[in-house]
């Protein structure tokens, strides 16, 4: 259901989940924009998923999603060294995949899973780990005045929550909670609770730009689920335009099959770089409208 959040924003980008390889394809992406004169960055309002909250904490606070294209080289930022649980991770979609469950009570199995692996021997290390890891890639530790929402999952109770500037949660904190997947990543601890990626609220969370008059989804993962539809309609969304960035198939090759293989990372980020002037056809008519023109 819509919270209307978006309704008084002209221009709002929408960034999906992805794992570290859409990471870098979103960063690609939104650093190739940036560089031919069309900088999501400029949006009123960013809604950031998952690794889209680390694409939008960069965007939202005017840095260079270039930035990222070589992490772990002398160019870049180290990323994080996920360690993926592969039986952890198989129960989550075990769970997911259930037909006819409650998305509810879904979210509070998985949180189950997640809460397992904070209390296991490695949790505490884990999520020390990731803290740092988003820290690295985020590149600053403050809310930007531009308006950010990133969401997350409360670990125990299921209860999705987005969280801004005004409520009192660390930037990185946010980040790392929303992008900490079940399997791949800890729950995260805010405030005496553990939250979980925020991407099992409801996938790219688009809802949360409802209203506005220009919407740009960017939804790494939508060749995964080629039956949604992921070109959503003006009327569907609540906004006058609407747009939505996905992988093209040169960037699905380059992903590979496996969304956490770092290894992945700069053929990732180089393939949404290469998106980038087509993306930019798609978003320049809209994007160079002045703020309040019709």
């Amino acid at each position: 259901m819509s919270l209307g959040i978006g309704a008084t924003a002209q221009r709002a980008v929408v960034l999906g989940p992805g794992g570290p390889v859409g990471t870098a394809w979103m960063a690609g992406l939104a650093g190739g924009l940036r560089r031919i004169g069309v900088d999501l960055g400029g949006a009123d309002l960013v809604v950031g998923t998952s690794a889209g909250a680390i694409v939008g904490a960069l965007l939202a606070t005017g840095q260079d999603p270039g930035r990222l294209a070589a992490p772990g080289s002398g160019a870049g930022p180290a990323a994080p060294a996920e360690v993926v649980d592969a039986a952890r991770l198989g129960s989550v979609f075990a769970v997911l995949g259930e037909a006819g469950l409650e998305p509810g009570e879904a979210r509070r199995r998985v949180g189950r899973i997640a809460l397992d692996h904070a209390g296991s021997a490695a949790g505490p290390d884990a999520e020390r780990a990731l803290l740092a890891g988003r820290a690295a890639l985020i590149g600053t530790g403050g809310w930007p005045e531009r308006r950010l929402l990133i969401t997350a999952v409360d670990a125990a109770t299921g209860e999705p929550v987005v969280w801004d500037r005004t409520s009192g949660v660390p930037l990185v904190q946010a980040v790392a909670a929303s992008s900490a997947f079940p399997g791949a990543e800890p729950p995260v601890a805010v405030g005496g609770r553990r939250y979980m990626d925020g991407a099992l609220r409801a996938g790219t969370n688009a809802d949360l730009a409802d209203g506005a008059r220009t919407l740009v989804v960017v939804a790494p993962m939508a060749h995964l689920f080629p039956g949604e539809p992921h070109e959503e309609q003006p009327e569907q969304a609540g906004a006058r335009t609407v747009v939505t960035l996905v992988p093209d198939p040169d960037a699905v090759a380059a992903f590979g099959p496996d969304l956490q293989d770092l290894a992945r990372w700069e053929p990732a980020f180089r393939a949404g770089l290469a998106q980038a002037s087509a993306a930019a056809e798609r978003l320049r008519p809209l994007w160079d409208t002045p703020t309040g023109t019709a």
